[in-house]
Parts: structure tokens; sequence; C-alpha cells
């Protein structure tokens, strides 16, 4: 994995450097400030499908897979739509597993919280995410009881609004019980109402050399608001581009 943007120089100047990007540079190049962010991490087709086959599996590479161990790695808490969650088959993230060491050898506690989202609190006794350090983000509107029974079996149950899940009280929430620094995977609705809720800071979106079509897109409505994201990184390997975004005030 090389670095194409910014664009790197040796130590004459003119000398291209970073060809070999280690795990340990992957880290520097995505690290955060301390502090609250909430960063989304995507990997979409040229023509901007998320999923083939519907799984984002298909869209991978190695590479890819470098950059999501590393956004993991450096995160609070991951931030998941339920459908999401369902549909890729997540699990806890534990101490014992590649990401769970590489956070440990950063200094960072092992485990990885998952927080669900889920207006309706769709998760159930018994699934895979159904048990301590997960979280679920829904609002009042919810089922009371299965809210009591997902906190019974050891998920920390937010209730983030009324009618529908209010991200920026969801962010506030988990800020509060010291999760400040957000990875967002998404789906695509996920990720609209992150947007129309201001409260994205970055986008890292991993741009696949594929065409794909099909209706599972990046974004799967209009937004209230055209936005215009900076460029901050560009990496690249097998022709696959792992780009940073910033997003919102400058």
């Amino acid at each position: 994995m090389r670095r194409l943007h910014p664009s790197p120089t040796g130590p004459t100047g003119d000398e291209p450097t970073d060809d070999d990007l280690t795990d340990d540079d992957l880290a520097a190049a995505y690290a955060l400030p301390p502090g609250r962010s909430f960063r989304v991490d995507f990997v979409a087709s040229l023509d901007g499908a998320v999923t083939v086959d519907g799984a984002s599996a298909g869209l991978g590479s190695p590479g890819d897979r470098r950059v999501f161990s590393t956004l993991r790695a450096l995160a609070d808490v991951v931030l998941v739509g339920h459908g999401t969650a369902a549909g890729e088959r997540y699990g806890p993230v534990t101490a014992a597993s590649a990401v769970g060491r590489r956070r440990a050898a950063l200094g960072r506690p092992a485990e990885l919280p998952v927080a669900v989202v889920s207006r309706r609190a769709s998760m159930a006794p018994g699934d895979r995410l159904a048990q301590a350090p997960t979280l679920l983000v829904t609002c009042a509107a919810a089922d009371p009881g299965r809210r009591a029974a997902l906190a019974e079996a050891g998920v920390d149950v937010l209730v983030c609004g009324d009618a529908d899940v209010d991200l920026p009280t969801a962010v506030d929430a988990l800020a509060g019980r010291g999760l400040e620094q957000v990875l967002c995977e998404g789906g695509p609705s996920l990720l609209g109402a992150a947007l129309d809720a201001g409260v994205v800071d970055e986008l890292d979106l991993t741009v696949s050399p594929a065409l794909v079509g099909g209706q599972a897109r990046l974004l799967d409505r209009g937004l209230r608001d055209v936005v215009r994201p900076r460029l901050l990184q560009v990496l690249e390997e097998d022709g696959v581009l792992f780009t940073r975004y910033a997003v919102g005030p400058s």
C-alpha cells in the first residue's frame, strides 16, 4: 500500500516514499487527536454500490481489510444499523480477536463495544450481539418488553429520542460512557441520517475498481442539503483507493 495524497517526499524533497505502509504506518495515517469524533467507514464500487449479492465482502480486498481493522483498532465504539449488523453477521469484538490483539498492542482496551441502532429495538435475546458490552441505541417508541429483555441479557440500552432515534443525543450518550471516538459502519440509511443530523466528522471511503449496479447504494435517499467533504488523504493498493474526507465546517 502506498500514499498518493498528500504527496510523500523523501529526504531531499523529490524521492517518493511510503510505498509499503506497515500496520503502524496505517495507524498513524488514520490516528485522530483525543476528544470526540464521528467517522464513517464504507467500501463502494465505482458506481456507488456498497454490496455484491447482499454483502460488502464482494467489494473488499486485503488492503480494505487492513484499513477496516485499523479503524476498529483506533475506535472507542462501532456504531452500526441493525440491518447491516444482521446482514453482515456481526459478532462481539473480543480480546482474543485479531482486532482485539491489535487494540491491546496500541495500548487500548482490547474489547471493542458495538452499538446497534434500531428504532424498533429489533435485536433479540440470543442474537450474537445480545450480550455485554453491546449497546442498543433505540427510542422510546420501541417495545418496552423487548428493551427490558435485552437489558436483562446484558445489553446497555440507550433510549435516544421519542418516535425515532435522535443521533446527536445518541452520540452524547456514548460520550457519557467514555466512548468518544465513534466508528460508524453503516448502512446507507444510518449514513444518511447521520449526515442530515450533522454529526459526521469524517468519511473514510474505500473505492473498489468495480461496476456493480443494483439498488444498494452509498446513500439510499436524497439528503436535506448537499454535503461537500474535503479530501485529506488517499492511499492505493492494487487499484483500490483508500480515501479520507473531512465532513462539516473547516
